[in-house]
């Protein structure tokens, strides 16, 4: 992700323009909402009916403007229309050599940590998948894509606004978990707690 791209992001996350990011963030949450009530067939067929709907119908007011006061502007969507909207393979292949590095960094920590390379992270992860399971009786993940992204829009906002609350009772929060681990390490045979 360019510098651009990682800023705006972050404008985004921040209510920078309320705009932008009210449209973003209601649309986001209005399509995983239907999502969770609807097919994605049906969303989508719904989504793309309604677009036409309003498309089709200012066409034809435009048109029958046009026709009543006898003028030519031509069509309302010319300006639309003779936009490029395709991708440039340049742009394809940097975002697809991103997530290629991504995903291959993916695959050797995963084989780290399922052949057990350092059995302390192999426990975390093991503890880890096991949360996971409760979270996933509790919540589908529709569920947690939405829950993610009303926290993804508000805790940036939040942090900004309390940052010296959270990170005082991170730091301690944080103390108490290396405590732990460090209990725990000390008594595991072969483990040794890493340097940092």
């Amino acid at each position: 992700m360019s510098e651009m791209d990682s800023k705006q992001v972050v404008d985004l996350l921040y209510w920078r323009d309320l705009q932008r990011t009210g449209v973003v963030f209601g649309a986001s949450l209005f399509l995983l909402l239907s999502l969770s009530v609807c097919s994605i067939i049906s969303v989508i067929s719904y989504v793309g009916l309604a677009l036409l709907s309003v498309t089709i119908s200012f066409r034809m007011y435009k048109g029958i403007l046009q026709a009543v006061q006898k003028s030519e502007n031509g069509h309302p969507f010319k300006m639309y229309l003779d936009k490029d909207v395709g991708i440039s393979s340049e742009l394809v292949h940097k975002y697809g050599d991103t997530a290629l590095a991504h995903f291959n960094s993916l695959i050797k920590e995963l084989r780290r940590l399922f052949l057990v390379e350092d059995l302390v992270d192999s426990l975390k992860f093991a503890v880890l998948m096991w949360i996971l399971t409760y979270v996933g009786a509790l919540f589908n993940g529709l569920t947690l894509l939405i829950l993610g992204l009303i926290g993804a829009f508000s805790w940036p906002v939040i942090y900004e606004k309390h940052q010296a609350q959270i990170d005082h009772y991170y730091g301690l929060v944080n103390k108490q978990i290396k405590d732990v681990l460090g209990k725990i390490q000390a008594k595991i045979p072969g483990a040794k707690p890493k340097t940092e």
